[in-house]
């Protein structure tokens, strides 16, 4: 039902109690909203409360039933918290609230190691998160962000400089925005019209929009000029305007795919994480040849920090960019790959998703795979150990329940699943 138009009223407007019909703004609705509500579980590090599962838990080997007080629709971890978006439009939030991140009052000690809403009065349809910060799509297509952004140096601020938000403050977009999504210290935003507007830490080239000369703190314009978020502006020759019809973030990268179905990218590239020939990092969007193939379209991306897995229509997955630790997936004596490669032995996969240096798919019928770095009990195996091949996802939690999404932060991971009917 979300993105259609509200019914017209057939009663004339002076009949009804003669006040003038307020016109309600138009609905914002995208691929990437979710509806099918569900159950939260975590797994791996939980020092700072990021699992959700009080001040004792510090840490689960497999998947724990967080406690939420309605069905989630969207589970998305940060870097050192999580973030879950309700039926009802309410945003629930754990973990580190050092910077913010929260958007909620954790003076109460404890009170960040348990779910808790966030206030925010409008009905939220998607939510992104990063290192510390948190971004909410309400359904008319505005943006609320809190926490802060971070460079090399330290705090950066979110839409001031230096300025941090504890509580959900609007970014002022003139375009209703329809997807978010957010890299460590980076959020893209993109528009109805298809344009992609972003703010943050831009030193690796990640915003897509500050020359190289720029990037450190702003230059001569100021923190202004990352902080205060701006459309990215392009032109093809021949095309006019490029249009974006999706947007995804790694760690310090961001992915967009064109209404044709081009791919570009741009940001850090050090392991060729983006398809880029060279190791250089990105300024400007570039267009990633790596990802042409006639036979197939991309629809979804997932960057770690060195790293990148992608979905194609067919619900294959491949997988670029650095390959210790196993998080390409592609066996043991992997190497570094500069265009995406095929990770053999997957059933037909419905998402992807990547952690610092690990990596995940959701099979269509509901089962979780992961693989990479084993050191913090991301992965569900129960063990330490470093996994270089799909390992499908077990556990008590998991027996007799669908997983339907996963996210992945800096040491712990959060899975969305519901009952099987």
């Amino acid at each position: 039902m979300r993105g259609k138009k509200p019914l017209k009223r057939s009663v004339p407007a002076e009949e009804s109690n003669g006040t003038p019909e307020v016109k309600k703004p138009k609905l914002v609705s995208h691929s990437s909203h979710k509806t099918a509500g569900g159950l939260v579980l975590t797994l791996g590090q939980g020092d700072v409360g990021q699992l959700g599962l009080g001040e004792d838990v510090m840490e689960r080997k497999k998947p724990a039933l967080v406690s939420l007080p309605e069905k989630i629709v969207q589970a998305v971890a940060g870097g050192m918290h999580t973030v879950c978006l309700a039926e009802s439009g309410s945003i629930y939030t754990f973990g580190c609230n050092d910077e913010g991140a929260l958007g909620r009052d954790t003076s109460e000690e404890g009170s960040e190691t348990v779910p808790a809403k966030v206030q925010l009065s409008e009905k939220v349809v998607q939510v992104s998160a990063g290192d510390s910060h948190t971004a909410a799509l309400t359904e008319d297509g505005k943006v609320f962000l809190f926490g802060s952004f971070r460079d090399n140096n330290g705090v950066i601020g979110l839409l001031e400089p230096m300025k941090k938000s504890v509580v959900p403050i609007q970014v002022e977009i003139d375009a209703p925005v329809v997807k978010i999504a957010s890299g460590n210290d980076h959020l893209v935003m993109l528009t109805a019209d298809g344009d992609l507007y972003t703010s943050g830490c831009g030193e690796q080239g990640q915003l897509g929009r500050v020359p190289e000369r720029f990037t450190n703190r702003g230059g001569r314009k100021g923190l202004e000029r990352l902080l205060v978020p701006q459309c990215i502006r392009m032109k093809v020759k021949g095309c006019g305007r490029v249009v974006f019809k999706d947007v995804f973030c790694g760690a310090y990268f961001t992915f967009a795919v064109t209404q044709e179905g081009h791919v570009y990218g741009f940001g850090l590239s050090n392991y060729h994480q983006l398809g880029t020939k060279t190791t250089s990092s990105c300024f400007a969007p570039k267009n990633l040849t790596s990802f042409k193939n006639s036979t197939k379209s991309w629809v979804g991306f997932s960057g770690g920090q060195h790293h990148t897995v992608c979905l194609d229509s067919e619900g294959n997955v491949y997988s670029l960019g650095r390959a210790e630790y196993g998080r390409l997936g592609l066996g043991e004596n992997a190497e570094e790959k500069s265009e995406p490669t095929l990770i053999p032995g997957l059933p037909k996969i419905a998402s992807v998703a990547c952690g610092a240096s690990v990596s995940y798919a959701v099979s269509q019928d509901g089962h979780v795979f992961s693989w990479g770095m084993g050191t913090n009990q991301q992965l569900g195996t129960g063990e330490e150990d470093d996994v270089w091949s799909p390992y499908e996802m077990t556990g008590k939690q998991l027996e007799k329940r669908d997983v339907l999404s996963v996210s992945s932060g800096g040491q712990h991971t959060v899975l969305l699943v519901k009952d099987r009917s």
